[in-house]
């Protein structure tokens, strides 16, 4: 049996869609690590800001002397805020979890255990009817900013379990107001609903099962608020792939014009654009017996410095043809300066290479020669392929421009272009002078493929 290569295999699908998947969790996970520092720095901030208002609204509350033990507590919680600052990274962190304990215990232990610092003898029960355990949802509000959805559902349940222990470390406190509940109770008489309310001793079970109730459940609220965003943000995280993928090959411009255009490429249509083939002269022979290193080293250069300059002139890179490359200008979308561009950018690349050559000289290497063929004509463009889609060119000027750079080896120079990308490129925006010189006409040349011979311009002085 015949086996085509193009036929996509399930393994080769798994493959494509595991890699995708993978770069996706790499997006992910680099989003997901700014999105941590940025939040976790937000949080401390807020907390900082949440702790100076507190610190100047408890003198109000509480205009006695006593309250500065609770607002040089509010210190502590400042300094466990930095200390979350400094050690916060993404994932699983024992030391993170230890912080976000010590917050809410040093909260818990003030909430429940009386100011050392007050002259007041009041019942251990008198400590809950200071509703302090609202401060709790202040840490619960800005942990969403920085933690996972787990860690906001956790946190519901430290809170409710130490909350717990501190009821029961107050109901286990031995009676010390008896005299004062008897005196209340005797005021009050049978209403014993009342009387759990009224008694300075009453812990009020009812009233702390309720604040734990409610503190989870806003808990869960929360965590299915962060857990939502999390999933936008690595959904946002694929999309930034989708466009880090489309820089491979389109100009930054043309990226945000692809972002933000719904029309797929996949509608195949024909238009006019600037062809662009580059290519290292007698690159087999160099490659001959050269290490392969050294070999691949070149390359990376080359492209490197192709790229850079089919980019910075709005082009798009098509493919790599190993030693050289195929690029086009108006493509996917049409500009103004399309033929101009592409002359330019031959001779930025032209350039290029010479500054690379100086470079490759003060390293004792051998320069590299390059030549580049430019046409201008209507094209075919479109998606093609199922599961691994490559946007095409076609057409007879995709050809020419392929057989115009196989020209300048005949004419011993670095650039050969058609006379139709030349006519375009002098009716285009902003022509110059600059742009045509050191460019010669030559006579019209028979190319394969085309019924007409065609007419070309030379440039030898470009490559010097």
């Amino acid at each position: 049996m015949v086996e085509t290569a193009d036929a996509p295999y399930p393994g080769d699908q798994r493959t494509g869609r595991n890699e995708a998947r993978q770069d996706t969790l790499k997006f992910a996970e680099a989003a997901l690590t700014d999105s941590k520092r940025e939040g976790l720095l937000l949080a401390v901030r807020a907390r900082w800001v949440a702790l100076a208002v507190t610190a100047l609204t408890l003198p109000i509350i509480n205009p006695n002397w006593d309250v500065i033990y609770y607002v040089v507590m509010l210190g502590f919680f400042a300094l466990i805020g930095w200390a979350q600052l400094k050690v916060g990274k993404v994932g699983r962190s024992p030391l993170e979890v230890f912080l976000i304990i010590c917050d809410l215990a040093l909260l818990t232990f003030l909430t429940v255990v009386p100011n050392p610092w007050s002259d007041l003898n009041w019942p251990i029960g008198m400590q809950f009817r200071f509703d302090s355990f609202i401060y709790f949802f202040i840490f619960l509000s800005t942990a969403t900013l920085a933690y996972s959805w787990r860690t906001v559902v956790a946190m519901g349940g430290w809170t409710a379990a130490l909350w717990a222990l501190a009821v029961g470390w107050a109901y286990l406190q031995p009676e010390s107001h008896a005299a004062l509940s008897a005196r209340v109770k005797e005021a009050i008489g049978a209403d014993i609903r009342m009387f759990e309310i009224l008694d300075p001793s009453s812990i009020g079970f009812g009233a702390r099962f309720q604040q734990v109730t409610v503190f989870i459940i806003v808990a869960a609220i929360l965590a299915l608020a962060v857990r939502r965003s999390n999933a936008l943000l690595i959904s946002h995280a694929g999309l930034e792939r989708e466009r880090a993928n489309l820089a491979r090959y389109f100009s930054p411009n043309v990226v945000n014009e692809l972002s933000g255009n719904d029309e797929p490429l996949t509608r195949v249509r024909t238009q006019d654009v600037a062809v662009l083939f580059a290519d290292i002269v007698g690159f087999t022979a160099y490659a001959d017996g050269r290490d392969p290193n050294d070999v691949i080293e070149t390359l990376r250069q080359f492209h490197e410095r192709m790229e850079r300059e089919v980019f910075q002139h709005g082009g798009t890179l098509d493919k790599y043809l190993g030693d050289g490359l195929m690029a086009t200008f108006g493509t996917p979308f049409a500009g103004d300066s399309d033929a101009l561009n592409a002359l330019r950018c031959a001779r930025g690349m032209i350039a290029s290479i010479a500054e690379l050559n100086r470079e490759r000289q003060n390293r004792n290497e051998p320069p590299i020669q390059v030549s580049v063929g430019l046409h201008y004509g209507q094209v075919v463009l479109g998606d093609i392929g199922l599961n691994r889609l490559e946007f095409a060119v076609i057409g007879t000027t995709v050809n020419a421009a392929s057989r115009l750079e196989a020209l300048t080896r005949e004419f011993g120079c670095a650039i050969v272009v058609s006379d139709a990308l030349i006519q375009q490129a002098r009716t285009e925006t902003n022509p110059s002078s600059a742009d045509f010189a050191l460019l010669v006409e030559q006579p019209a040349q028979s190319i394969r493929g085309l019924e007409q011979p065609v007419g070309i311009w030379t440039c030898a002085g470009a490559a010097s």
